[in-house]
């Protein structure tokens, strides 16, 4: 074994160990009491969250110009993972609106954006966070959309991650500065978002079954190869540079989101069902993103 070898093992190993050690820190702790996460849920999506969005689309540094294509390449991932698995999911006889979702939106938030800050270096953050908006826009579009086709999309504007990423937008199109004093404690609300993240995802994990392991099993597979498929086909046309297509495999790759279970839920689409889907699914990139790690660095 040569000596790149060994750094690229060390280096897979320095990305995903640290997100799995605040997981099973989040595991063990969701075993040994009895935790309400839906607030801490809550205060990561109408605050953190947006924080950690604004402040990286602020930020005078972010070129966004630079990452339109990266966007582009995410929606074709997002979209075109459905759009390939519709007729093997109707073929098997799987409940459309309770298995495509899934497969759909992945684990952008919870996994992607420390994944892919730990992989590529803190300097990635704009782009992580480019892909995380692209996927969380269309799943709060398009998916509610697929579970609920009564909802009105000007809803999405209600949203606290749209709002913060359209003036997140507009501060960083219009180059306006930022003072810091607003900027560090946006900052610091912001660099709460990912580790609660990936805790609050390990208590989740204490909270669902495995009743449905076999859609469990084929959704572990099924999505990430629908992404990655997609992500090789678009290769040649997105014109991404040699790192931006890095992250948009790595991107591809990730696991189905927390978000199906919590959505599944609240529009009564088999929650239990999209509960195994979404477990089974994060236990499999265990496997799946070292992989997928060792062909993008």
């Amino acid at each position: 074994m040569t000596e790149i070898d060994i750094a690229l093992i060390e280096r897979i190993f320095l990305t995903v160990f640290p997100l799995f050690v605040i997981v099973l820190a989040g595991y063990l702790y969701g075993r040994r009491k009895a935790v309400d996460i839906d607030f801490a849920n809550q205060a990561n999506m109408d605050l953190f969250v947006p924080a950690l969005i604004f402040h990286s689309l602020a930020n005078q540094a972010f070129p966004l110009s630079q990452y339109q294509e990266l966007a582009f390449g995410a929606l074709l991932v997002v979209l075109g993972s459905g759009v390939i698995l519709y007729p093997i999911v109707k073929l098997l006889g799987i409940n459309l609106r309770t298995f495509l979702p899934p497969m759909m939106f992945n684990n952008s938030g919870n996994l992607g954006l420390p994944l892919l800050v730990l992989a590529f270096g803190e300097q990635a953050l704009p782009a992580a966070v480019i892909l995380f908006i692209i996927e969380n826009t269309l799943h709060m579009s398009v998916g509610v959309f697929m579970l609920d086709r009564h909802s009105h999309p000007l809803a999405l504007l209600k949203m606290p991650m749209i709002q913060a990423t359209i003036l997140g937008l507009i501060w960083s199109v219009a180059e306006l500065p930022l003072p810091l004093a607003v900027a560090l404690p946006i900052e610091m609300l912001g660099q709460i978002a990912i580790p609660l993240m990936l805790f609050t995802l390990g208590i989740r994990i204490v909270q669902v079954g495995l009743g449905n392991w076999r859609e469990g099993v084929l959704g572990a597979i099924l999505c990430p190869l629908s992404g990655i498929l997609i992500a090789l086909a678009c290769k040649p046309w997105l014109g991404l540079s040699d790192q931006q297509f890095a992250m948009l495999l790595v991107f591809s790759a990730l696991p189905p989101a927390v978000l199906n279970y919590m959505m599944a839920e609240r529009y009564q689409q088999e929650p239990h069902r999209v509960a195994s889907i979404v477990l089974i699914g994060n236990m499999g990139s265990l496997i799946i993103i070292p992989i997928v790690l060792a062909f993008a660095l």
